[in-house]
């Protein structure tokens, strides 16, 4: 049984309740209709009900009609989140006439019924900016304590022949959030990326701080970086098994770490991988993806209070039955 599978089978035995404001889309809609025939999660669809119903006859989808329909416009919908969302933002000046426009937002309504419990997580991005999914994440569900950095996570599922990660999994991170994380932000990134690996994948992580130079073999600020990122993130979590600053085939080619840092346990055996800035991150995942068929779920938003994940604009009906199956598992290890 393969990684993905093991999430499946835990999604269906724990079966939590993922929002998705884009519930009139068509992507949307085929995935909600997958997860719920193979009973994943239960659906909450955001949106007008007619055209929801009407579209999913359209793409034959059988399915959706055991999801949950609300609309943001509702005024009766509007009633019951809006208070919430005026408490939230009352000392930032927020009227409750502002509040109720915020809330008709399929976004915020989203991200509300998240904070309120009525969900237990949030996939969206499909149609919106990573930026319009960000912002109603930040008002509303805000970050967990301790930390002040949102980053995004990829899971990268390996086919057989790329001998790399554990079990044919890897974990890229921060591939779409922090353009140009100072140490701190960075070590933040590292300690919550080891956490994604441990309890949502189920793999115990090895983290590499990745930068152009390996202990030392190189002298810029932007290795300074990693090497005080590295420092601050074992302070943070003295157990986690991390190591920097590494360049990348030091990271995961055992034969190359024998030469380049032969005294790291991480080096040559990583499994989540740190990149120094957003650039680097997200040009890495996006050629790993296409050159090296790799699949990349996510990106799965880490540092926020309860599960959101941001969907890439190119996703396909796929991409968000695996984000939302990955959300579920977020969710569970919320609890």
């Amino acid at each position: 049984m393969d990684l993905f599978d093991c999430l499946k089978n835990r999604a269906k035995r724990c079966r939590r309740t993922i929002v998705l404001p884009e519930g009139t889309e068509e992507r949307n809609l085929k995935a909600a209709d997958m997860i719920l025939a193979d009973g994943y999660a239960d659906i909450i669809l955001l949106g007008n009900a007619a055209e929801i119903k009407n579209e999913a006859e359209q793409l034959g989808l059988s399915h959706i009609a055991e999801a949950r329909i609300l609309d943001p416009k509702d005024e009766a919908n509007i009633d019951k989140y809006a208070p919430l969302f005026y408490e939230l933002r009352k000392k930032k000046g927020i009227s409750m006439e502002d509040a109720r426009k915020y809330t008709a937002n399929e976004l915020y309504f989203g991200a509300l019924m998240v904070k309120a419990g009525d969900a237990d997580g949030m996939v969206s991005g499909a149609i919106h900016t990573t930026g319009d999914v960000l912002r109603a994440a930040f008002q509303v569900i805000k970050t967990r304590p301790g930390i002040n950095t949102v980053s995004g996570a990829f899971l990268m599922l390996l086919p057989e022949h790329l001998n790399y990660g554990t079990n044919g999994l890897m974990v890229f991170a921060d591939c779409a959030v922090v353009p140009d994380p100072d140490a701190h932000q960075l070590a933040e990134i590292a300690v919550c990326s080891a956490e994604t690996a441990r309890e949502v994948a189920g793999i115990e992580p090895r983290v590499a701080m990745l930068s152009f130079s390996t202990k030392g073999s190189a002298k810029h600020e932007r290795v300074d970086k990693v090497v005080e990122a590295t420092k601050i993130a074992h302070e943070m979590d003295p157990n986690i098994h991390l190591d920097g600053e590494l360049q990348t085939d030091a990271a995961i080619v055992e034969t190359v770490a024998k030469l380049k840092a032969p005294h790291s346990d991480i080096a040559g055996h990583a499994n989540v991988l740190i990149f120094p800035s957003l650039e680097v991150g997200n040009i890495a995942y996006k050629l790993v993806q296409r050159l090296a068929g790799v699949e990349a779920v996510g990106p799965l938003l880490q540092g926020l209070a309860a599960p959101v994940s941001d969907l890439s604009r190119g996703c396909n009906a796929t991409d968000i039955y695996k984000t939302i199956i990955m959300t579920v598992n977020q969710a569970i290890h919320e609890d």
